[in-house]
């Protein structure tokens, strides 16, 4: 289907799989019970997860394919939302040109971050990247307050001139839409105790995010990615064959920065705002996390660590002592009490904690990240093939 073999269409339809079902799959327990804090079917994270899991994605081409690893993605990011903002200012408040913008102005910029810093390689390369990024963030922050309105940041205004756009209603807000149809929109669906939210927002990015995923699924497979798989096996003893590797890392260099600017233009979509806080050296490390996380290398690794970071951000960092006293509540008062101490330092504002932890397991006993922590339980469900006997009294492996 669509040019893949059967098992990457399995895998691309199971990825959409998860996202037209993701309203039921992140809601798994009741409204009113005591878990569903536990529940992340809500619009704002459902579209974080598919947004970041397309920077993910992104980041994978460059850093799981080549081995380059970049510690300033997050500029791209923030140019990318920067762009779409300033067309959702002057031209429309409709998506399509704002999203296809901010890849094009994070392509150039990645294509001229990439042409200075490739010129090095290992830890030289990701200082550089490092540098473009915080020199960017402070650019933003601070020199180019008209354009990026500092540290208050941009939002569409009723004064923007939008010339593709008719007036507004007295009273009315800008409000990103596709078409007419808002981002904001939302149809609630009751079913017994479950409350299940269709958000447009989010389907519109996980729309983006499966032709984000096809697209790396085909540039894997192509001589393109086997290209790129040469370059971080031996570079060196690619040169030697009389191949200039530089190209193919600007390139994905490029491609790379791209999807970053999908993503930071379908934020802006998504939040009609725009901040400098997206191009601090954190969301370059945030990015790193995930992708190392779920899996380098592999294709639905990035999506993975997206998610699960993203999960421990928004519900594990919600969890207080008031609702530990209550999960423990049925013990005596004084086993209550230790528990709540030992539990309480990794979650709520040390849920980074349990990330760290769960980073050093990972990197130790994983190393291919979530994905291969899912082969291996995979692998322990696999009957073993039975054998059959020759007329000789041997045993053979059966066909």
């Amino acid at each position: 289907m669509l040019g893949l073999d059967k098992k990457h269409t399995k895998l691309l339809l199971f990825v959409a799989g998860l996202v037209i079902f993701a309203p039921f799959l992140l809601n798994p327990f009741p409204a009113d019970s005591g878990l569903a804090q536990f529940n992340a079917g809500y619009p704002d994270l459902m579209q974080r997860f598919v947004i970041f899991a397309i920077f993910a994605i992104g980041f994978n081409i460059l850093f799981g394919l080549t081995g380059y690893l970049s510690f300033g993605h997050a500029a791209f990011l923030g140019v990318g939302s920067y762009a779409a903002m300033w067309m959702m200012k002057l031209l429309t408040m409709n998506i399509i040109p704002a999203i296809i913008v901010s890849v094009a102005i994070a392509g150039l910029f990645a294509l001229l971050v990439g042409w200075i810093s490739l010129r090095r390689s290992g830890i030289y390369f990701s200082i550089l990247t490092l540098a473009f990024a915080q020199m960017s963030y402070s650019l933003a922050y601070s020199v180019l307050t008209p354009i990026t309105g500092g540290e208050t940041g941009l939002q569409p205004k009723l004064a923007d001139p939008r010339i593709l756009d008719g007036a507004l209603a007295e009273g009315a807000s800008p409000k990103a839409n596709l078409f007419g149809l808002e981002m904001g929109s939302s149809f609630e669906w009751e079913v017994g105790a479950w409350l299940f939210t269709f958000n447009v927002g989010f389907y519109v990015a996980g729309a983006a995010m499966l032709a984000a995923f096809y697209l790396a699924i085909r540039i894997f497979n192509s001589p393109f990615g086997m290209m790129l798989r040469a370059i971080k096996s031996n570079q060196q003893r690619l040169n030697y064959t009389g191949l200039n590797a530089r190209p193919y890392t600007l390139a994905a260099f490029v491609v790379s920065g791209m999807y970053a600017g999908l993503a930071g233009g379908l934020m802006v979509a998504m939040d009609t705002q725009v901040g400098a806080e997206r191009m601090f050296w954190t969301a370059s490390g945030e990015v790193v996390l995930m992708t190392i996380l779920g899996g380098a290398g592999t294709l639905i690794g990035p999506v993975l660590g997206a998610g699960m970071i993203k999960y421990m951000e928004n519900i594990m960092s919600k969890i207080n002592e008031t609702i530990l006293h209550q999960w423990f509540a049925f013990l005596p008062d004084g086993l209550e009490n230790i528990l709540v101490a030992l539990v309480y330092p990794f979650i709520g504002k040390g849920w980074h904690l349990t990330l760290g932890l769960m980073f050093m397991l990972v990197v130790i006993f994983l190393p291919g990240g979530l994905v291969e922590g899912g082969q291996r339980i995979a692998g322990l469900f696999k009957r073993k093939k039975p054998t059959t006997n020759t007329p000789d009294g041997t045993t053979t492996p059966a066909e």
